[in-house]
């Protein structure tokens, strides 16, 4: 009867629901192990569906993270939008209050969103690159919309490579900090990394 009770249980999972289910079980696998590491079918098993019915959704293990990385990507760029109207200032404690919301909230799936940087397969490395350059675009698009920092995005063509080590430094400090090696709360850690972006471009 258990085990009826579970196939009943998988037909009651809508094709998003599923997916998303994949997904959250790729994201806890590839956040501990290497991307080669991983096995497909060992995510089959943990979600408790065949092999076949995983393939159907993603044919590919490159697919897979590629789909774990991308859901990741979104939902940073969601968290962090720019509010239209709003000091840049205001814009950036609030929006690094959401990203460590997310952080905290899906470790996971933080994890293996970074762990893609040291992917063998390239095609997913280039799903990581594409994702960093809108995390990118996004927070220079709402400096240069800022009327105290336009002017200085405009006029310094290296605030462009400043943002991205910014990001890289970010991550760092993220990963610190979900790794318990550091006593410093989501506050402290909220105001270090909006101090490094603020002091960049002062």
């Amino acid at each position: 009867m258990p085990a009826n009770e579970g196939e009943r249980a998988r037909r009651r999972l809508s094709t998003e629901e599923r997916r998303e289910q994949l997904l959250s079980v790729g994201a806890k696998l590839f956040s501990e192990s290497a991307y080669d590491d991983v096995w497909v079918e060992r995510v089959a098993e943990i979600a408790g569906v065949s092999r076949g019915l995983l393939y159907h959704y993603f044919p590919t293990k490159r697919e897979f993270f590629a789909a774990v990385v991308e859901r990741e990507s979104e939902r940073m760029l969601r968290m962090t939008a720019a509010v239209p109207g709003v000091p840049v200032r205001e814009q950036l404690t609030a929006g690094l209050d959401a990203y460590l919301g997310y952080v905290e909230a899906h470790a996971h799936g933080f994890r293996a969103f970074h762990r893609a940087a040291a992917a063998g397969d390239p095609a997913v490395r280039r799903v990581y690159q594409r994702a960093l350059a809108a995390q990118e675009r996004q927070i220079l698009a709402a400096f240069a919309a800022d009327p105290e920092f336009g002017p200085v995005v405009e006029r310094a063509p290296e605030v462009c490579l400043a943002v991205r080590g910014w990001l890289a430094f970010t991550t760092a400090v993220c990963l610190e900090w979900l790794g318990g090696k550091g006593e410093l709360g989501r506050e402290r850690v909220r105001d270090l990394c909006a101090r490094a972006l603020l002091g960049v471009l002062a």
